[in-house]
C-alpha cells in the first residue's frame, strides 16, 4: 500500500489518496500522523511529544572523552539552519550571547554538522575563543548526548532545535522565515521568539527582500533576557 496527500506529483503513486485539509491539520506532525488514522476522522490527531531516552553511561564517556567539566553551567548554541540562510539568526548576535554568558561563568557549547563549521567558527571568534566548538566533530548520537547535558539551548529552527525539545530542555527556539505554528518544538519547557511580520514567514531559503529582518531584529538582549526565564 503507498498513501499520502495528493501533490508533488503523487498521483500515479498512490493507492490511498488523502486529501489535505489545511485548516484542520496545522502542523507537520499533525499531517503525518493523520496519515495513519482512518481517512473519515474530521479532527486532528493528538500527537504526544516525543522523547529521548538517554544512556547516562555514553554521558559519562563523552564527559571523559572532551575533559568536559561538570561544575559549570552549560548553554548550547546549534547556530545551524540546512534549509538557508534565512533561517539563521546572525553570528555576531549568537556571539554576544555567547560572550554574556561566559562572563557569567556559564561554558558555552557550539553543536552543528560539518557545514555549521564555518559558522560556528566565526560565532567563537567574536566571542573570544571562549567557547567549545563541537560542529562537525561528533555523530549524531553524540551530539544528543552532548545536548541531553545542556542546561539551556539557543537554537533556530532546525534538526537540533526539535532534538533539544525532545530532549525536554530549556529551549529557546528563534524562528524567522518559518512558522512557528506550523513546526514548533514539541516541549513545554521551550520558549520561541517569532517577530511575525508581515513579509514572514515566506519560508524561502533567502530573503526575498535581502533584509532578513525577521532575525536580525531579534536581538541578543531580547534573547538573554529571556534566557533569564529559565
Amino acid at each position: 500500500m503507498s498513501l499520502g496527500y495528493v501533490g508533488e506529483c503523487r498521483w500515479g503513486l498512490l493507492n490511498d489518496i488523502r486529501r489535505l485539509d489545511k485548516t484542520l491539520l496545522t502542523q507537520t506532525v499533525q499531517r503525518f500522523v493523520a496519515l495513519a488514522t482512518p481517512p473519515s476522522v474530521s479532527s486532528a490527531p493528538n500527537c504526544p511529544a516525543p522523547v529521548f531516552a538517554i544512556n547516562p553511561a555514553q554521558q559519562q564517556q563523552l564527559i571523559q572523552k572532551y575533559a568536559l567539566s561538570e561544575n559549570r553551567k552549560i548553554l548550547a548554541l546549534c547556530p545551524g539552519a540546512e534549509y538557508g540562510e534565512a533561517k539563521r539568526w546572525p553570528v555576531a548576535h549568537y556571539a554576544q550571547v555567547a560572550r554574556q554568558k561566559i562572563s557569567e561563568g556559564w561554558q558555552v557549547w557550539l553543536l552543528g554538522s560539518p557545514k555549521d563549521q564555518a559558522v560556528a567558527a566565526e560565532i567563537n571568534r567574536l566571542a573570544d575563543n571562549g567557547c567549545i566548538d563541537f560542529s562537525g566533530k561528533t555523530s549524531l548520537t553524540d551530539a544528543v548526548d552532548l545536548l541531553s547535558l545542556a542546561d539551556v539551548v539557543v537554537s533556530n529552527d532546525s534538526g537540533l532545535m526539535h532534538v533539544a525539545s525532545a530532549l525536554n530542555k530549556n529551549l529557546m527556539a528563534l524562528y524567522g522565515s518559518s512558522d512557528p505554528n506550523f513546526t514548533p518544538p514539541l516541549s513545554p519547557k521551550a520558549k520561541v521568539i517569532y517577530l511575525g511580520l508581515p513579509c514572514s514567514p515566506c519560508f524561502k531559503r533567502d530573503c526575498p527582500l535581502g533584509h532578513t529582518r525577521c532575525l536580525t531584529d531579534i536581538s541578543a538582549e531580547q534573547v538573554l533576557s529571556k534566557l533569564s526565564d529559565f
